[in-house]
């Protein structure tokens, strides 16, 4: 009877890690894409306003960041699987995100915008104007969310990352891009590798927000973690640094 005893509480004890997807309770794992200049890649190592706010509030938590990459596509079927604690890449608060996790507070202001090379751009002065050009965005992203919602998704094709959407504009396979503005800032200033690319019009203004588990204690934490490095200048120091608009 003790060896059956001792052999079932083996049994729930093993159930129970698994049912936690062995969740190691000092450390935070934070699922993300390349995004500059939110999180991204500089001489070897992640680097960017949403890595250096992330590894903040980890300090403040006590914990240790992991930082995971993820399929932006899938971020939602990956956070619920508890391969990630949270969704912390430039998240843009909407009602399909709402619908599908727990959300922080805003954090940064956004605009979706479209992105085209600098010869054309002025021959486009309003939406009505596109609509008859190839568009790229990334899969399951506000930008593609964009398009469709002004009625451009005529030639519409989504691709796997904002990086792919402006190598295809960059390589013909698209007449323009919609992708953030933080983005797109970033990435089509003079020496960069999309300087021949700029943006224009704005299609859709945002917010950024960081998502978690439905019902996860962790929304509240990171809330409260989230006010103490506005009230000690950090996240504005940050926003300076990344030339971002904080929304707090």
């Amino acid at each position: 009877m003790k060896r059956f005893l001792c052999l079932l509480l083996v049994a729930v004890m093993c159930f129970a890690l698994v049912a936690c997807g062995g969740k190691d309770a000092d450390k935070l794992v934070i699922g993300y894409t390349i995004y500059e200049p939110m999180n991204y890649m500089e001489d070897g190592e992640l680097t960017g306003f949403d890595t250096e706010f992330a590894n903040a509030v980890c300090e403040k938590l006590g914990v240790t960041p992991e930082f995971v990459e993820i399929n932006w596509d899938t971020k939602f079927v990956t956070l619920d699987s508890n391969k990630i604690d949270c969704i912390w890449n430039g998240m843009t608060i909407s009602d399909e995100v709402k619908a599908n996790c727990d959300v922080s507070k805003a954090y940064v202001k956004n605009a979706q915008v479209v992105v085209m090379k600098k010869d054309k751009i002025e021959n486009y002065k309003d939406v009505k104007s596109l609509e008859n050009l190839k568009f790229a965005a990334e899969a399951g992203s506000a930008g593609e969310a964009a398009i469709k919602d002004n009625g451009l998704d005529k030639n519409y094709a989504p691709v796997a990352a904002q990086t792919d959407a402006l190598l295809a504009v960059v390589g013909g396979q698209a007449d323009a891009c919609v992708i953030d503005i933080t983005m797109a800032k970033s990435m089509t200033q003079e020496g960069s590798s999309y300087a021949d690319l700029t943006y224009s019009l704005e299609l859709t203004t945002e917010e950024y927000g960081i998502g978690f588990r439905k019902g996860s204690d962790l929304t509240e934490k990171v809330n409260k973690a989230i006010d103490e490095l506005k009230a000690d200048g950090t996240l504005d120091k940050l926003a300076e640094k990344y030339e971002l608009n904080l929304a707090l």
